[in-house]
């Protein structure tokens, strides 16, 4: 490859490779006529996923050091997929400077969303092992952070949701009631019962306490009709 070319993506990148050859492997696709044994960038998509997901998973856990890990996985899982990977291949042009063979070429490859998101896991790979995880993790700020803010809003559980709903309203907080439990001490099920100023009571059950909390909070947003208003901007009444 060109050093130009190199040159030219590694400003996007926001990094100079000390070892330009892994960036070299990075951009390797399997279908490339290549010199025998010459490698690909599958080994680079491999470690690159997990850096990513590190990244990711670190920032969310920061950002949102409330939330249920249930709701900050739906949005890990839509920042990690291949969609979005591909999105920030096409932002920084990463098609361009793939090694393809000439039929994959011809046939678009430079523009296939599978071929984008495992070139651009290589890249993160290839970031993490000539800078170490703060070259990767610096790379994946500039992209996934304003992905993130796109997304969805700050996720959040059902009773942080149902709090802010009584809050809203100048009302005092939920109240959460073990009402019930059964089964064995390893298979044990609890009903719990929550009430809020103005509403009936609410049941929910779980295998913990706060699995059943979250299932009669979300029981009880349910009821209220008023789901949609609570996990956006709430109105004074």
């Amino acid at each position: 490859m060109a050093r130009q070319s190199l040159d030219e993506l590694c400003a996007h990148l926001g990094h100079s490779f000390a070892n330009p050859d892994l960036l070299v492997e990075a951009l390797a696709h399997a279908s490339a006529n290549r010199r025998a044994g010459a490698g690909d960038n599958q080994r680079l998509e491999f470690l690159g996923d997990r850096v990513l997901g590190l990244v990711i998973a670190d920032h969310l856990l920061r950002l949102y050091d409330t939330a249920e890990t249930g709701a900050i996985a739906r949005q890990y899982n839509t920042l990690v997929r291949r969609e979005s990977l591909a999105e920030v291949a096409l932002q920084i042009g990463l098609g361009d400077h793939l090694t393809l063979s000439k039929s994959e070429r011809a046939s678009g490859g430079g523009r296939k969303p599978a071929i984008l998101a495992d070139a651009c896991e290589a890249v993160i790979g290839a970031l993490y092992l000539d800078g170490g995880l703060d070259a990767a993790a610096n790379f994946i700020h500039r992209f996934w952070d304003a992905m993130a803010d796109s997304v969805a809003k700050a996720p959040k559980d059902a009773k942080t949701a149902l709090q802010e709903f009584a809050q809203a309203r100048t009302q005092s907080p939920p109240v959460y009631a073990v009402i019930d439990q059964e089964g064995p001490p390893h298979d044990t099920r609890f009903t719990v019962e929550v009430r809020i100023d103005g509403m009936p009571p609410t049941e929910g059950s779980g295998r913990s306490k706060r699995a059943a909390e979250q299932a009669a909070a979300a029981a009880l947003l349910e009821n209220l009709g008023d789901a949609d208003e609570v996990a956006g901007e709430p109105h004074s009444s």
